[in-house]
C-alpha cells in the first residue's frame, strides 16, 4: 500500500469517527452539544495561540482560554434556559452580557505585569483568540434554536454542518474538474473561482434538504446557504492566512488526515457569525 491510499485510509477513518462524535453530540442532548462546541473551542484556541507565537508575539495563553470558556459559559447558560423554555428576565441577560465585557479587559491588565516585549501584540492576540474561536462557538449554541422557531432540534444543528461541508465538497470537485480562474492565489493557489460557484451550489443543494427534514420555509434555508457558502470560503481563506504568516500546513494533528481542529472548522468559525445575524434579522422581521 503506498503513501497515498494509506493517507486516504486514515483521513477516511478519522472523518467517520468525528461525523460519529458529531452525530452523538447532537442527539444526545444539549450537554453533550455544549461539551462538543467547548471540546473545538478549547482546542481551536490552543493551535491558534500556537500559531500566533510563531511569529515575534507572546499571546496570554491561559489566560485567554479562560476567558474563552467564561464567555461560553454565560451563552451556555442563556442556551440551557431557552432549550428548557425557561424565560428569563432582561436583568439576566444584562448581568451575563456585563461580565463578558469585563473580562475582556483583563488581559491589559495581566500584560502590565508580565514585563514582555510588543505588550499590545501580545494583548491583541490574546483576545483575538477569543473573538476568532471562542465567540463563534459561542454562537453557534443558538443556531439550532434560530432555525426552528426556539425549539431544540438536532436535524437543525446536522444541516447546518451539512451545508458548511456541501459547501468545502462541491467547492473541491468543481474546483479540481474544471477550475482554471485563482480566487486569491496569493494566500491559497488552488481555489477557484469555478470551485467558488460549485461550492454555493453544493450549499444550496443542502440548504433545500435541511428544508425538507427540519421545514421552515426554503427562502430560510436558501438565505441560510448562500450566506454560509460565502462567509465558509472567507473563514478558509482567513485560516490559510494565518498559517501561510506562520509557516505550517496544519494547525494541528489532533484529526489524523485532516490536521487540527482550525483545519476541520475554519469555514464554521467565520460562517457563524455571518449566520447568526441573518437569522436574527429574519426573527425579527
Amino acid at each position: 500500500m503506498n503513501d497515498k491510499s494509506r493517507n486516504l485510509i486514515v483521513r477516511t477513518l478519522s472523518g467517520a469517527v468525528l461525523l460519529g462524535v458529531v452525530l452523538a453530540a447532537a442527539f444526545l442532548g444539549k450537554y453533550a452539544y455544549g461539551a462538543l462546541l467547548l471540546f473545538i473551542l478549547s482546542m481551536g484556541m490552543d493551535e491558534f495561540y500556537a500559531i500566533v507565537t510563531k511569529g515575534d508575539i507572546e499571546p496570554q495563553k491561559g489566560v485567554g482560554q479562560v476567558l474563552g470558556i467564561a464567555l461560553f459559559g454565560g451563552a451556555y447558560e442563556i442556551f440551557r434556559r431557552l432549550y428548557d423554555g425557561v424565560e428569563m428576565c432582561g436583568g439576566q441577560y444584562w448581568f451575563i452580557g456585563a461580565i463578558i465585557l469585563l473580562v475582556l479587559f483583563v488581559p491589559f491588565i495581566i500584560e502590565i505585569f508580565r514585563a514582555k516585549e510588543h505588550p499590545l501584540r501580545n494583548i491583541a492576540a490574546t483576545i483575538m483568540g477569543v473573538i476568532y474561536v471562542a465567540l463563534p462557538m459561542s454562537l453557534m449554541l443558538f443556531i439550532p434554536l434560530l432555525l426552528n422557531g426556539g425549539v431544540w432540534r438536532a436535524e437543525a444543528f446536522l444541516f447546518y454542518l451539512f451545508i458548511v461541508w456541501g459547501n468545502d465538497v462541491f467547492a473541491y470537485l468543481t474546483g479540481v474538474s474544471i477550475g482554471k480562474h485563482r480566487m486569491c492565489e496569493r494566500i491559497s493557489p488552488k481555489k477557484s473561482w469555478e470551485g467558488f460557484v460549485g461550492g454555493i451550489i453544493g450549499a444550496l443543494a443542502m440548504g433545500a434538504l435541511g428544508n425538507v427534514v427540519v421545514g421552515g420555509g426554503y427562502p430560510l434555508w436558501l438565505g441560510l446557504a448562500f450566506i454560509v457558502a460565502i462567509s465558509s470560503v472567507l473563514g478558509d481563506l482567513v485560516e490559510s492566512m494565518f498559517k501561510r504568516e506562520a509557516g505550517i500546513k496544519d494547525s494541528g494533528s489532533i484529526l489524523p488526515g485532516h490536521g487540527g481542529m482550525l483545519d476541520r472548522f475554519d469555514a464554521l468559525i467565520i460562517s457563524v457569525p455571518f449566520a447568526f445575524v441573518y437569522l436574527v434579522i429574519v426573527m425579527i422581521l
